[in-house]
């Protein structure tokens, strides 16, 4: 199994609320990690996390909304620090890209609120996806929705046939004309469905 060389972040996003702030903070203490917090302008705070070999990470939260927000861009070598981190991330449903690095290709995991939507192994020459990630449910969604777009079809096709029998049939211009505007209305409506 090849031996992990790094962990990185890259733009990964943390948006937590007052209490997950100081969830956070408790969370962060650790028997190999030790945090400091320094209070920054508008309410914000430099959390830096220490492990006992002197590898740090800090994680700058600004204040917007009512929420603290961390953009963290990092390299992390520790296995404790590292450990730490990747729980606070996936724990508080972090968003972005964390790239473990190996001897010779890189495995790039992209986040979307805290779960695995995409692995690419990126390799110097060549990268391939590993995995990615499917809503099987939105896609049946669709499927139905297209179901549903059929039908309606099947029924304006069945209006326009039944209003062309009309036409047919009928005297006089002022019948044909209102039944013209029916015809014109349905066509647009057909139009529109089958785009």
């Amino acid at each position: 199994m090849a031996q992990r060389l790094a962990t990185e972040y890259v733009k990964a996003t943390l948006k937590l609320s007052e209490t997950q702030m100081k969830q956070f903070l408790q969370m962060a203490e650790d028997g190999h990690i030790h945090s400091r917090v320094k209070v920054l302008g508008n309410g914000g705070q430099d959390i830096v996390l220490e492990d006992n070999a002197g590898e740090e990470v800090h994680f700058p939260f600004h204040r917007r909304e009512g929420f603290y927000i961390c953009e963290l861009s990092c390299r992390l070598v520790n296995l404790h620090l590292t450990n730490l981190v990747r729980k606070l991330f996936l724990h508080f449903k972090g968003e972005g890209v964390v790239n473990r690095v190996y001897a010779g290709f890189t495995m790039a995991y992209v986040y979307s609120n805290g779960s695995v939507r995409k692995i690419v192994e990126v390799k110097p020459d060549h990268s391939r996806t590993v995995y990615e990630y499917k809503n099987t449910l939105q896609e049946m969604e669709e499927v139905f929705q297209m179901r549903n777009v059929e039908r309606q079809i099947t029924e304006v096709k069945h209006c326009i046939n039944k209003l062309l029998d009309l036409r047919n049939t009928t005297f006089g211009q002022e019948g044909i004309a209102k039944i013209d505007e029916q015809l014109r209305t349905h066509t647009f409506t057909l139009f529109a469905l089958e785009a």
